[in-house]
């Protein structure tokens, strides 16, 4: 367990004994997953945490602020970027967005709005899932197709078009539906009215002003550059369960949706500047965290969840790449304390969907009812 003084600009931090910290750290571990860097910003300072493995065979603890794949928190940055957009008059939140993208037969009723909180209808491209049980697959997302696919690049407009191929979930601002397309088609709008790639725009509205080092929107790079935890996939070939090493993966598949790879130091940074007013105006912000109603208990936004913990508001999005890695963003209203967490997957035997909600609950309660 490593618990240091970590510099930040601006301040320095003491060395803090945290042992109700380190105990969920390890708690996380213990439950089955390979790793986890924890850092936390409260009135208290700075302190980083870690446990478990950085690669499977050795005893090599993660990197304090290795980069890693942070999956659905990605959606949180593009929707900032769009919001900063519509603040300087070049998008409308209610406005529809077919005719930025005239390529794309998009339904004309589409606005930038139901793109970020998930109410358009249109068909995520990694599969549906119905209430009823009914199935509808995507392109290649989990299991041994994922597995066997992972090095394989996707254009954005590929994605978009194999969506519009399938049947919208239902017609627009009718319901409430999770669905990655919504954030790739975002991310294109963003193109299109700057001129200029996601990845430029994220480094000069984001990256940049924030002095964030970690950053990037990797396009269809396989690798993550600097140091980093390996991340590890299980999944059934057959009678046979297999678990495969899959740090290196093509992330273009999630493009805007959960392509970045970032740090936890970045991830801080950036919640605590986006709660705390400093990226969009506040009534963008507001509405940013505004709950859409279809969205029920999940309380989504505009690529923001709000959530209640022992009285207290918290706003997040987490996230996870389609193998080996996760992702913890939470922040109070204010900024002014943050939880950022890189998770790594491990070879347990375990069932992840069942493992990580309350492994997650306690964490999280441990953290901000401290």
């Amino acid at each position: 367990m490593s618990d240091q003084s970590i510099e930040s600009p601006g301040r320095r931090t003491v060395e803090q004994d945290r042992p109700e910290l380190q105990k969920a750290v390890q708690e996380f571990v213990d439950a089955g997953f390979g790793g986890l860097e924890l850092r936390l910003h409260d009135e208290h300072g700075e302190w980083v945490g870690t446990a478990g493995i950085r690669e499977i065979g050795q005893t090599e603890q993660p990197p304090v602020d290795g980069r890693f794949r942070v999956g659905s928190v990605t959606k949180t940055f593009v929707s900032t970027i769009a919001l900063q957009l519509v603040a300087e008059g070049k998008l409308e939140l209610d406005g529809p967005v077919a005719g930025h993208l005239p390529r794309f037969d998009l339904d004309p009723r589409i606005t930038l709005r139901m793109l970020l909180n998930h109410t358009s209808g249109l068909f995520n491209y990694t599969g549906e899932y119905y209430p009823d049980g009914t199935v509808v697959m995507g392109l290649p997302a989990t299991g041994k197709d994922w597995a066997d696919n992972r090095l394989k690049g996707y254009a954005p407009d590929e994605l978009v078009e194999f969506a519009l191929g399938k049947p919208a979930r239902f017609e627009p601002g009718a319901e409430w539906s999770y669905s990655n397309t919504n954030y790739t088609v975002a991310a294109l709008v963003v193109e299109a009215v700057t001129d200029h790639s996601l990845s430029e725009e994220l480094r000069n509205r984001i990256v940049e002003p924030l002095g964030l080092t970690g950053t990037i929107e990797p396009g269809d790079r396989t690798d993550i550059p600097g140091p980093h935890s390996h991340g590890y996939f299980r999944y059934q070939d057959g009678e046979e369960w297999k678990v495969v090493d899959v740090t290196e993966q093509n992330p273009s598949l999630l493009f805007a949706a959960g392509s970045m790879i970032s740090t936890t130091r970045d991830l801080h940074l950036f919640a605590s500047a986006l709660q705390g007013g400093k990226l969009i105006p506040a009534d963008l912000l507001a509405e940013m965290r505004k709950p859409e109603p279809m969205s029920g208990p999940l309380n989504y936004g505009l690529g923001l969840f709000t959530q209640d913990v022992g009285g207290q508001t918290l706003y997040h999005h987490n996230g996870s790449a389609p193998g080996g890695y996760g992702a913890l963003m939470y922040s109070t209203p204010d900024g002014s304390k943050t939880l950022t967490a890189a998770i790594t997957m491990a070879d347990a035997d375990v069932n992840l969907l069942e493992i990580f909600p309350p492994a997650l609950d306690r964490l999280v309660h441990t953290v901000f009812n401290a």
